[in-house]
């Protein structure tokens, strides 16, 4: 069996052509504006003091994560031992988090107690 068309198709209706430099009221400008995107947070490194980890074992910690020279480590200890907490550093909010991670592990493998935390600067 063989069906015919009983109509024409009709062709879908053409836009209007724009000429080059008219414009005819119903164009739309979009302006970019540059974004301008906020520091990062950051976040302060702080150790805390207890009465079991040497003061040895503290510098050497400074030292090797906080990249920090022998004399910056031991006033940094000191503010520790002195005040309860000192800051070592202050990173973005992943690099605070690894180096507290690698602060407590390095103080579990040699049996401290020491404690290590990251906290928002205001």
């Amino acid at each position: 069996m063989i069906f015919m068309a009983t109509k024409i198709p009709s062709t879908p209706p053409t836009p209007p052509a724009v000429k080059p430099g008219r414009d005819d009221g119903d164009a739309v400008v979009i302006e970019r504006r540059p974004q301008k995107t906020a520091p990062p947070q950051m976040y302060q490194v702080v150790m805390l003091n207890d009465d079991y980890t040497p003061m040895e074992f503290v510098i050497v910690v400074i030292q090797e994560f906080f990249n920090k020279d022998r004399e910056t480590a031991t006033q940094i200890m000191l503010k520790i031992h002195l005040d309860g907490r000192g800051i070592c550093g202050v990173y973005s909010r992943d690099m605070a988090a690894t180096k507290v991670n690698q602060v407590m592990e390095a103080a579990h493998q040699a049996g401290h107690p020491l404690q290590c935390v990251s906290e928002p600067v205001e």
